[in-house]
């Protein structure tokens, strides 16, 4: 199994998002996948010109000369590709978006009906391929995530994709302080870790395993009361009126 992960976060593996990406794919390596992970904070990728290039006068290839001609031909390969974003204004973070719209050279401009629903057909056909999700998020609740998870489902739905699952962590800034400071939160990257092993061995992750990913670590109330304090104190220290 080859597993093609980005991580879109721009502090990359010092960020929350991190804090659950690396064990799930540490687990993935340890079922025996094949794992290569890129930052994207790293990569050069520009935004989608929408010119249409990719279908018309060069199929499958993009005119623009950047990092995506080096991602592509590992996105064609990749049995599982892993997209992993912190939530920016309820969607996917900056440079995640650019990698995103740089698939449309992946499927053919012609458009299909596939289980009722107008969609383009995917290219290459003969490699069928699973999607994860992996996200963190500053709110604590975990419907935060949805409009992720609709983009998510609407990516597969359109490309032929086989939507694996999510793997989501609400009220991340206080886990990571809790797990920096060896609280009792080490279940929830034990879970990051077991839900990669499935994935690799058995093609599916558990529900249970990854509700404890989104499990509870602390009540809202206290959490809102800690964040508002963090931010007093950051304002104060800066001279912020």
């Amino acid at each position: 199994m080859k597993v093609l992960a980005f991580n879109s976060s721009p502090k990359m593996d010092k960020g929350n998002t991190a804090l659950i990406l690396n064990p799930f794919l540490d687990g993935m390596q340890a079922a025996g996948a094949e794992v290569e992970l890129f930052y994207t904070s790293k990569l050069n990728i520009d935004p989608c010109q929408g010119e249409l290039h990719c279908w018309l006068n060069s199929p499958g290839e993009c005119f623009q000369q950047d990092d995506m001609q080096m991602i592509h031909p590992k996105l064609r390969e990749a049995d599982v590709l892993v997209f992993a974003t912190p939530v920016y204004v309820w969607g996917v973070s900056g440079q995640m978006k650019n990698l995103m719209d740089r698939l449309i050279p992946m499927v053919e401009p012609w458009v299909e009906l596939r289980d009722g629903h107008s969609v383009h057909p995917i290219r290459d056909a003969s490699r069928p391929k699973k999607i994860v999700l992996v996200s963190t998020c500053g709110f604590w609740e975990l419907d935060n995530f949805e409009p992720l998870l609709v983009q998510m489902r609407m990516l597969c739905n359109t490309a032929g994709f086989n939507f694996a699952g999510a793997l989501l962590r609400p009220a991340a800034p206080i886990f990571s302080v809790m797990l920096a400071n060896e609280m009792d939160v080490t279940d929830v990257v034990s879970a990051a870790e077991k839900a990669g092993r499935e994935l690799a061995t058995s093609g599916l992750m558990s529900d249970d395993v990854l509700k404890v990913i989104s499990r509870e670590v602390i009540e809202r109330d206290s959490y809102v009361s800690m964040m508002n304090s963090y931010f007093d104190r950051k304002l104060a220290r800066a001279g912020a009126k």
